[in-house]
């Protein structure tokens, strides 16, 4: 029978041994993300979270809210995402319905307003910051047309403005959603639809973009877009001859949010860029083009955008607005794709 001496110097061996073995590194974590946050954008954020997470790296997969949404419910019985990372709130309580999210309390839950988290404990989805409807106005096309301003909404349905609007397609633009959800609830739903009938007579197309009209309207090929204020600022901002109207009635808005998605092999990862997205710093950076953000303290003013922006938010029901998605996305298709631009 072999036996085995083991000596004072093979025993100090096998101890470093096992000490270099328990202190590997762990294992570099790829996370797939799917967002909708605005492109010029992404790469920011991801040198930001990958340089306080060097073990982590972020792979984006990006769409407009509408297509990454769809894509998502598609992919329920199998899943590709770890991360969703600036959506929708209301796309988000969509998918928490069917069971897709991963509950989580991140650290640092406690600094956000309230109202930028999911009402669950522990939440399904936490908040980003707050992106609402405006209208983008070309003041050299409307000289040329002899437009003026419109001041509401409501202005947008007089003759003198047909075939001169673009909007966001609300099926696949979490921006045009908002807009049509938030008129269906400021005008009440019989009112609604009749806006919205007036509305399209005007239309000359829906996009599939929420920012492509505001670029459209910098650019000049229409005078009047409708976007969202991030947008519009940085396209005032880069020096397009553009005006941003913030209609009188109120401004329909949505949340960016962040959530995990269930099934996720990468979890300790996700939760990482979860805690991360709702830090200061984080929030810091969604400031730079938001003026409100989750953590209360962290936003600043910014050109373009008025001081009391936040008030002209309306009170929007998101509730409402998710559970009724489905219902009123395809009317609004039966009513009005025609004039949408082709997919590419």
């Amino acid at each position: 029978m072999r036996t085995t001496t083991w000596t004072r110097g093979s025993l100090g061996a096998l101890a470093l041994g096992a000490a270099a073995f328990f202190a590997l590194p762990t294992a570099a974590a790829d996370l797939t993300v799917y967002t909708a946050i605005e492109a010029d954008q992404l790469q920011g954020y991801k040198e930001a979270f990958e340089a306080d997470n060097p073990d982590i790296t972020i792979n984006w997969v990006r769409d407009s809210t509408g297509v990454v949404t769809a894509k998502l419910l598609a992919e329920k019985s199998n899943p590709q995402a770890d991360v969703i990372w600036g959506l929708a709130a209301t796309s988000l309580q969509l998918l928490d319905a069917e069971g897709m999210l991963e509950p989580y309390a991140p650290a640092g839950l406690d600094k956000l307003s309230p109202k930028f988290r999911d009402k669950s404990d522990p939440p399904a989805w936490v908040g980003m910051d707050a992106w609402g409807a405006v209208i983008c106005f070309n003041t050299v096309e409307a000289e040329k047309q002899g437009l003026k301003k419109p001041e509401s909404w409501a202005d947008l349905t007089k003759p003198e403005y047909a075939g001169k609007v673009v909007m966001p397609n609300p099926a696949s633009s979490g921006t045009g959603y908002l807009m049509v959800s938030s008129w269906l609830q400021m005008m009440g739903e019989e009112k609604g639809w009749q806006y919205l009938d007036a509305f399209h007579n005007n239309a000359a197309v829906y996009t599939h973009s929420g920012s492509k009209p505001c670029k459209m309207a910098a650019a000049g090929e229409y005078p009047i877009g409708l976007s969202f204020e991030y947008r519009a600022a940085k396209s005032k901002a880069e020096g397009a001859p553009i005006d941003i109207v913030y209609p009188k009635e109120g401004l329909g808005w949505d949340m960016e949010a962040t959530a995990i998605v269930k099934g996720t092999d990468q979890l300790e990862a996700a939760k990482k860029l979860v805690d991360w997205s709702i830090s200061k710093k984080a929030n810091e950076m969604y400031a730079k083009g938001y003026a409100v953000v989750a953590m209360p303290g962290a936003a600043q003013k910014l050109e373009y955008i008025p001081e009391n922006y936040e008030s002209m938010l309306i009170d929007n029901d998101f509730d409402w607005a998710a559970r009724e998605r489905e219902r009123i996305l395809a009317e609004w298709s039966k009513r009005y794709d025609t004039k949408s631009e082709p997919k590419t």
